[in-house]
């Protein structure tokens, strides 16, 4: 048995080696040769090649979002429990319907161009601030910051209570890796209880004295926005409470990742970090390949609501699926020589947002937040190195690192 093959009967995503933390590319290629449809020991599949994963994500009425089924054994009746299955990204319609439609509402293009402003504001003051350092952290001083605001900004959170805001996505999103430990659970419990006491002030707050719905995201969700047409059910105040959570947790996740995977990787392709310097109109396209290169979020879920076939493998009704993203944004079938960073790819059909009905409601705020954070901080300090060790963030699903030490050069 060859090693591809050994690894398709060994791996097990419960029972990681810190090597495929540190750089899960290799694995994710021979498990994709041997088999592209891999069961796992638990019995669940996994999905490591790009077509396999679109022909998913195209069927949501065979595979559905929700968790109710497999996060039970998992959390049990808790407020994890309570969030993960009344979020956006874990529903399907329609509840999926009804969040989506109120947060596409105050997303609009026209609302995107609008926090520009604001946005460049924000990264001058943070690159002012580095540049006084000297010295700093590329996660904590830098990429976190960014989409804490824009968020805090979307919510209505006052600047001087948002403080909580990132330890709070950190152990709830933390809670979600293919393993977990009694600590992380009861963490991620602790922040979602936390949060949910936090928001139902902030809740009270808003019905006495709305925002503009036009911009105002939690507004929105108070007011029905999300019910649409017809008399279609408003969100209950659980919906409403738990996707104010996962607006915070999508979008600091995949933002704070993507920048720092960026700079990250620009340090060990330094040909790309100075094309891009000296082709500045190349950052549409650099965003694009980051968020294929170090995809953000590394896996999705789904479960089988009826028996189906993907890449040839029949599944049954009920399976549970694990779709890798980051597997299939490296696969060779659709991207050219995929372990290169090119800055200038095209066409670039990556999964990093997902595909279809949950393609990220956020997408285009995050990629602007890339496009500022990351092109401004080359044109400011364009001989940045490493300063000390990096630490990973050491999870499965959100590839990204907790600290960055860097030097502004």
């Amino acid at each position: 048995m060859d090693g591809d093959a050994t690894l398709a009967v060994t791996f097990d995503l419960r029972t990681l080696p810190d090597s495929f933390y540190e750089n899960p590319y290799p694995t994710y290629h021979a498990l994709r040769r041997e088999a592209p449809v891999l069961r796992l020991p638990d019995g669940a599949w996994l999905l490591t090649g790009h077509a396999e994963l679109v022909r998913v994500y195209r069927d949501p009425a065979v595979f559905s979002s929700a968790k109710k089924v497999e996060f039970l054994p998992k959390f049990g009746d808790s407020p994890l429990y309570e969030h993960h299955t009344n979020s956006l990204v874990f529903s399907d319609p329609p509840l999926h319907t009804r969040v989506r439609r109120a947060m596409v509402g105050a997303l609009t293009s026209r609302a995107i161009v609008e926090m520009e402003a604001a946005v460049e504001e924000l990264v001058a003051r943070l690159l002012d601030r580095a540049e006084r350092l000297g010295r700093f952290d590329l996660i904590g001083d830098f990429a976190a910051a960014i989409p804490v605001e824009v968020i805090g900004n979307l919510l209505g959170v006052p600047h001087e209570e948002r403080g909580p805001l990132r330890d709070w996505s950190l152990a709830i999103l933390g809670a979600l890796e293919p393993s977990i430990t009694p600590e992380m659970f009861a963490a991620g419990n602790r922040a979602v209880t936390e949060f949910i006491d936090y928001l139902r002030i902030l809740v009270a707050e808003r019905r006495r004295r709305p925002g503009d719905p036009a911009h105002d995201v939690l507004t929105r969700l108070i007011q029905g926005e999300g019910g649409g047409e017809g008399g279609a059910e408003p969100l209950s105040e659980t919906e409403l409470l738990q996707n104010c959570i996962f607006i915070l947790n999508a979008g600091h996740e995949t933002t704070t990742n993507l920048i720092g995977n960026a700079l990250y990787a620009l340090l060990e392709w330094p040909a790309e970090a100075a094309r891009l310097r000296s082709e500045p109109a190349l950052m549409r396209t650099a965003v694009e390949e980051f968020l294929r290169f170090e995809s953000p979020v590394q896996l999705g879920n789904r479960r089988a609501l009826a028996a189906a076939e993907v890449g040839g493998v029949a599944l049954p009704e009920g399976a549970l699926v694990t779709l890798a993203l980051g597997a299939a944004n490296r696969d060779p079938a659709v991207f050219a020589d995929p372990d290169r960073l090119d800055l200038a790819r095209e066409p670039n059909r990556h999964l990093a947002f997902a595909f279809g009905i949950h393609q990220c409601v956020g997408l285009n705020v995050a990629r602007m937040e890339g496009r500022i954070a990351i092109g401004r901080f080359l044109a400011r300090f364009p001989r940045y190195r490493l300063a000390g060790p990096v630490r990973r963030g050491m999870r499965a699903r959100f590839r990204g690192f907790l600290s960055i030490p860097v030097e502004a050069g």
